[in-house]
């Protein structure tokens, strides 16, 4: 399954590489980049609680494959689309296919979230998070570097057909393992089974302040690496091997983070760990909007890296603990809809911000409202001990 989710996400990454940059190339316009990241995640806010429903009434394998299916097409159909010349220059294609695969994540993630816990024992469930931490920025190094080479040497169609091809090994993947979830039938209508979610959320100590940290943390630190094609043309005036480059050094920066919480599982005090990186990656996306030499911007995408995958799989670990298995395609469907919402949200506010304020400017401001954010919960924290006490104790459980 690891093995597999690796080779998967690698093909996406390929993807991303030759999308982003091709979009840019077509409209010149950072608006429809920002407009590219926010239909992939538009289906994730408007279809993720409906999934949390299914992904705890039906069989969350079958969910996840039929996901994969989606997403596969997709890549093949915009493989086709380049391979025949068909855009004629139009981007509205690129767009309408960046929705549908959010419409298969949408369903698709909540039964993963759902389905990583019941294939692992509790006390390795930080680590299996961990690990899936690692494997996806294994891809961000090795995605870019593959994307790069093939956009190159091959050109845009074989990466969206690499993508597709990667889809293979996950659900072969899924095909073999054997799930230990039996699906509860209930009469309960798909309305209150989500209000029920959100009653829980509400009601567990500690599950709300971190939707509302993972809503943040995405929507003034994720827009970073979104916008790379923008910080390489206008301030580096370079081309694909610096956008490259970069990406490399901020997935490295990922795994250095992930490996960080791996090894700090046992530690007590990761809610406010997760804050304090959270503080860190707000000053240090000011610290790259303003850089202007290269080897620098790639010590800070590194740092950045770091921070950002140390707090999301820390978050990410307290909350999995938290959460009981008849409720967890629900509330992970929440969780992870305020962490997929900040996306497409931030990445069309910068989009917007660019040409009015400047580049350096937009990304220096999204990085200090993070920093305040931060400094924000920091002070909560210790005003409100109970939040730092459910968080600190989900772990040890």
């Amino acid at each position: 399954m690891w093995l597999g989710a690796c080779v998967s996400t690698i093909g996406t990454f390929v993807q991303q590489f030759a999308q982003s940059w091709l979009v840019y190339d077509l409209t010149k316009d950072p608006f429809y980049l920002g407009l590219d990241l926010f239909l992939g995640q538009l289906p994730i806010m408007l279809f993720s609680l409906v999934g949390g429903v299914f992904a705890d009434r039906m069989d969350r394998k079958k969910m996840l494959l039929a996901s994969q299916y989606i997403q596969m097409i997709c890549a093949f159909v915009l493989a086709y689309l380049f391979g025949t010349h068909s855009l004629h220059g139009h981007v509205w294609p690129i767009l309408l296919l960046s929705f549908l695969v959010g419409v298969g994540q949408s369903f698709g993630g909540p039964a993963y979230s759902a389905l990583l816990p019941t294939l692992v024992d509790p006390e390795d469930l930080a680590n299996a998070i961990s690990m899936n931490s690692i494997q996806f920025n294994l891809a961000r190094i090795i995605g870019p570097t593959i994307g790069g080479l093939a956009y190159t040497v091959l050109g845009a169609t074989w990466c969206f057909a690499l993508n597709g091809v990667s889809y293979i090994a996950v659900i072969i993947s899924l095909l073999v393992i054997k799930v230990r979830f039996n699906a509860p039938k209930t009469q309960m209508s798909v309305l209150k089974s989500m209000k029920e979610g959100l009653r829980f959320i509400r009601d567990r100590e500690g599950l709300m302040p971190l939707v509302v940290l993972a809503f943040c943390t995405t929507l003034f630190g994720f827009s970073l690496t979104g916008f790379l094609p923008v910080i390489v043309r206008t301030i580096f005036h370079k081309g694909p091997g610096t956008y490259e480059l970069l990406l490399v050094f901020s997935g490295a920066g990922s795994i250095c983070g992930a490996l960080i919480v791996a090894a700090m599982e046992k530690l007590k005090g990761q809610a406010r760990m997760a804050v304090l990186s959270l503080f860190a990656l707000g000053l240090t996306i000011a610290g790259f909007a303003t850089s202007r030499w290269l080897p620098v911007s790639c010590l800070l995408i590194f740092i950045a890296g770091t921070a950002v995958m140390a707090s999301a799989s820390l978050m990410l670990s307290v909350v999995q603990l938290i959460v009981v298995d008849s409720m967890r395609g629900r509330v992970m469907s929440v969780y992870n809809l305020a962490f997929r919402a900040g996306i497409p949200l931030g990445a069309l506010i910068l989009g917007k911000l660019i040409p009015i304020l400047g580049t350096t400017v937009a990304i220096a401001g999204f990085g200090l409202c993070l920093v305040v954010v931060a400094a924000y919960f920091l002070i909560v924290m210790r005003k409100l001990p109970t939040f730092h006490r459910s968080a600190s104790s989900a772990v040890q459980q």
